[in-house]
C-alpha cells in the first residue's frame, strides 16, 4: 500500500512539473509571437516613412577611352532628404552624369540634376527638377554613431534595377574597413581612396547591383547610412559623415577640405610608446613640409586633438581630423622625434581632388585632363603646367601623328604658345582656321616622362565624304553563273559554253533588251564566251569591258534550247558601297551613306527607295544609347523624309545649331519599321 502511495505521488510530482514546463513553453512562445508581432510593427512603420521617398535613378555617365567621351547607362537607388527635392546617392551612380532620370514611389518619372559630388566619400546630391508642381516625401537622418553591432536594419533600394524593395538584416560591424588581405585594392574613384575617411557600417541586409545610393534604416524610420559597396557582407557610408559632405554640396555645390600633406599609418608593432600614429610621408611643397614634418615621427596631438592608430579601423578619423581644419589658420601638431616631443605650426591649404575630369577634345581625337598637384607629384613634374593626356583615339590626328601621342603624355605648347591647362588647348584649337574639307598641320611639343618631343597633328573638321566615284565601265545589268560542262549536260545542250542568267535587274540594259532569267548567254557580238567552270565568272565582264557605255551589242542566247538574237545598249555599272558619299555626325557619333545598288538588291529594295544607310555606330554614343544599328536605313528626321545624305546632312546641321532636346529618327530594319528617340546632352564640341 505504501508502495503504491509512493508511485502515486511520483506520478503527481511528474506531471505538476511537466504541466508547468508546458507553461512555461506556451510563455515563452507566446512571448515570441508578442515580440516578432512588434518588430513586424516596427518594420512596417519604417517602411512606411521611408518607402514613398526612394528613387530608382536612371543615368547616363560618361567615361574617357581611346580618345572619346564614352556614354554608360547605368541604374543605382537614393533617397529624397527635403521638400526642395534633393536627392542623396553615390557618386559612382551619378557622379559623372549628363542626364539623370528618376522614377519617384509613384512611379512617375522626373529629370533631376546634380547638384554636387564628392568621390572622396562616394556621397552625389542630386535635385529633382518640377519641384514648384511636387510635393516630395522626404526622410530624416539619424545618429549612425548611436548604432550597435546586433541592431536590426533595413536596405531599402532597386537593385538590379527593379521596383522598390526591402531587405532586413543586423548591423554586423560598426568600424569596418578595407583589411590588410585585400591589398593592393583599395576602393578608389577618380583616383580618391574612398576607404581613407570611411569606416564602413557592415550589415548582412541583402544589396544587390542597384542597391547603391540607397539608405540602410534603422527601426526609427532614419537614414543611418547610404549603401554602398557588398562583398557578402554589405558596407554603408555612415549617416554621420554622408550628413555633412550633403550639406555641403547643397549649400555650394563642392566639398571644402584642408590639405595638410602628410600620410600616416598604424603604430609598428616594435614601437613601443601607447599613443599617436606613424608619420609615413610628407609630401615635398606641402603645409606639412614647410612646418619641419619629417618621415617617421610619431604625430601624438593634431589641433588640439589626441591622435592614436594603432589599428587600420583607426585611420580614417585621423585622416578626417587633418582633412576638417579650417583652411589659411595656424594649427598646432606635437610629435615625437628620437624620443622627444616636439611642437610645429602648419597652415593647411585647401585639398584639391587628385583626378580632375576629363574632357574631349574630338578634332585632336584625345580625352585629357588638368594636372593636379598630387597629379603632377605621381607624374614627377616640378609644374602642374600642360595638358595631361587621357586617352587616344586610335586614327585620329594624334594618333597618326608621328611620333603619335600616347596616354600620360603631356601637352605643353601648340604652335610656340604655351598650354597651361585645358582652357588654353581649347581656346587655340578655336582660334586655328581650320578651311572644310582641308587638313592643317600644327606643331605640337609634349612631355613623355623626362623626354621632350615635338610632333606635327593634322587637323581635319572634314565630317561629308564624297569618296569619289572608281571608272565607270560598260554594264549590261544582270547577275549570271557558269554554264559547266555538268550542266550543259543535264540542260540538254551539250557542248556549249557560256553563262546563264540568275537575276535581271530593273531598268538595266538586259531588262529594256528583253533579256530573261534562265537565258543562256553564249556570244556577244559573235564572240563566244569562253566560260565552262566557275572560275570563269569574270569573263563576260572583261568582253564587256571592251565596249564604250552606250555602245549597242548583239547577243546571242540560247532560250528552250533555240538560240535568240537580242540586242541591247549598255548602260553604265552602278557605283559601289565605297564610292558614295557619306556623312559622320560627331555629336551622336555614327555615320551614314546614300544607298547603294549593291543595297537595293541586297535588301530588295525598288528604285524609288528614299533614306541614307547607317553604315556604323560608335559605341557609347548617343545614338548607341538610343539603339541605332549599322545597317540601318533612316527614312525620316522629325518628321522630315530624307532623300540622300545632302538632305540628311542639312537636317542634322539644323538640329545641332538648335541643339534639339530630342531628335526623332524614322528607321527601317529589315521588314521592321521603328521609330528611334536620341536624347542628347549638348556641351561644347572642342
Amino acid at each position: 500500500m505504501r508502495t503504491k502511495s509512493l508511485l502515486i505521488s511520483i506520478c503527481s510530482f511528474v506531471l505538476v512539473f511537466w504541466i508547468h514546463g508546458q507553461s512555461q513553453q506556451i510563455e515563452g512562445i507566446a512571448e515570441a509571437e508578442s515580440a516578432n508581432l512588434v518588430l513586424n510593427e516596427a518594420v512596417e512603420e519604417a517602411i512606411s516613412v521611408v518607402k514613398p521617398a526612394l528613387v530608382r535613378i536612371h543615368a547616363v555617365s560618361v567615361f574617357d577611352r581611346q580618345g572619346r567621351e564614352i556614354k554608360r547607362e547605368s541604374s543605382g537607388s537614393g533617397v529624397i532628404i527635403d521638400k526642395d527635392g534633393h536627392v542623396v546617392t553615390n557618386h559612382h551612380v551619378a557622379g559623372r552624369a549628363i542626364r539623370l532620370r528618376c522614377t519617384l514611389f509613384s512611379r512617375e518619372e522626373i529629370e533631376a540634376d546634380v547638384v554636387g559630388t564628392d568621390p572622396l566619400s562616394d556621397i552625389c546630391v542630386i535635385k529633382l527638377r518640377d519641384t514648384e508642381k511636387h510635393d516630395f516625401s522626404f526622410v530624416k537622418f539619424g545618429n549612425s554613431n548611436a548604432l550597435k553591432v546586433g541592431e536590426k536594419v533595413l536596405a531599402m533600394g532597386s537593385p538590379l534595377a527593379l521596383s522598390q524593395s526591402v531587405t532586413m538584416g543586423i548591423v554586423s560591424n560598426t568600424e569596418m574597413v578595407m583589411p590588410d588581405v585585400f591589398r593592393p585594392f583599395k576602393l578608389t574613384l577618380e583616383g580618391e581612396d574612398v576607404g581613407s575617411i570611411v569606416r564602413w557600417i557592415g550589415h548582412d541586409a541583402p544589396i544587390y547591383p542597384g542597391n547603391s545610393g540607397g539608405p540602410l534604416v534603422n527601426l526609427k524610420g532614419e537614414v543611418v547610412g547610404i549603401n554602398e559597396i557588398s562583398f557578402g557582407i554589405a558596407g554603408a557610408i555612415p549617416a554621420n559623415l554622408a550628413q555633412d559632405v550633403v550639406r555641403q554640396l547643397i549649400d555650394s555645390g563642392k566639398v571644402t577640405r584642408s590639405w595638410v600633406g602628410i600620410e600616416v599609418q598604424p603604430l609598428l608593432e616594435s614601437y613601443e610608446g601607447e599613443a599617436g600614429a606613424l608619420v609615413s610621408s610628407v609630401i615635398d611643397g606641402s603645409p606639412a613640409a614647410d612646418a619641419g614634418f619629417v618621415s617617421g615621427d610619431i604625430l601624438v596631438q593634431f589641433a588640439d586633438e589626441d591622435v592614436t592608430v594603432r589599428f587600420n579601423e583607426e585611420l580614417p578619423l585621423v585622416n578626417q581630423l587633418l582633412m576638417n581644419c579650417e583652411i589659411g589658420k595656424k594649427v598646432k601638431a606635437i610629435v615625437l622625434r628620437d624620443g622627444k616631443r616636439r611642437e610645429l605650426t602648419v597652415i593647411p591649404r585647401e585639398r584639391e581632388y587628385i583626378w580632375p575630369r576629363p574632357v574631349e577634345i574630338k578634332r585632336w581625337g584625345i580625352t585629357a585632363r588638368d594636372i593636379s598637384l598630387m597629379a603632377a607629384k605621381e607624374l614627377k613634374r616640378d609644374s602642374q603646367d600642360g595638358v595631361l593626356v587621357t586617352s587616344v583615339r586610335p586614327g585620329g590626328p594624334c594618333g597618326k601623328a608621328e611620333p603619335a601621342l600616347i596616354r600620360n603624355d603631356v601637352i605643353t605648347g601648340v604652335n610656340g604658345k604655351k598650354i597651361r591647362e585645358v582652357g588654353d588647348l581649347v581656346q587655340l584649337t578655336e582660334e586655328i582656321s581650320v578651311r572644310k574639307g582641308k587638313a592643317i598641320s600644327i606643331l605640337v611639343a609634349f612631355e613623355r616622362k623626362d623626354s621632350r618631343y615635338v610632333t606635327a597633328v593634322k587637323l581635319d573638321t572634314t565630317s561629308l565624304e564624297d569618296q569619289g566615284k572608281e571608272l565607270e565601265k560598260a554594264w549590261l545589268g544582270i547577275e549570271t553563273q557558269v554554264l559547266t560542262r555538268d550542266l550543259s549536260d543535264v540542260l540538254g545542250i551539250q557542248g556549249y559554253k557560256g553563262v546563264r542568267v540568275t537575276q535581271v535587274f530593273e531598268k538595266s540594259a538586259a531588262e529594256n533588251a528583253g533579256v530573261r532569267v534562265g537565258d543562256i548567254i553564249i556570244a556577244v557580238n559573235d564572240e563566244q564566251i569562253e566560260a565552262s567552270m566557275v572560275s570563269d565568272i569574270g569573263v563576260l565582264p572583261v568582253m564587256l569591258r571592251r565596249y564604250d557605255i552606250g555602245s549597242k551589242v548583239s547577243l546571242t542566247v540560247l532560250r528552250n534550247k533555240k538560240k535568240v538574237q537580242l540586242s541591247a545598249v549598255l548602260g553604265s555599272s552602278p557605283a559601289t558601297k565605297d564610292e558614295m558619299k557619306k556623312y559622320t555626325d560627331e555629336n551622336f557619333e555614327f555615320t551614314a551613306r546614300d544607298i547603294a545598288f549593291e543595297d537595293r538588291v541586297d535588301q530588295r529594295w525598288d528604285l524609288g527607295q528614299r533614306g541614307v544607310l547607317v553604315e556604323n555606330v560608335s559605341e557609347g554614343s548617343w545614338a548607341a544609347l538610343a539603339n541605332l544599328e549599322a545597317g540601318d536605313l533612316i527614312r525620316a528626321v522629325d518628321g522630315k523624309e530624307i532623300d540622300d545624305i545632302d538632305a540628311f546632312s542639312e537636317i542634322m546641321g539644323q538640329i545641332a545649331k538648335e541643339k534639339r532636346k530630342h531628335v526623332v529618327f524614322h528607321v527601317l530594319r529589315g521588314i521592321h519599321n521603328m521609330f528611334i528617340e536620341l536624347v542628347p546632352s549638348w556641351a561644347s564640341d572642342y
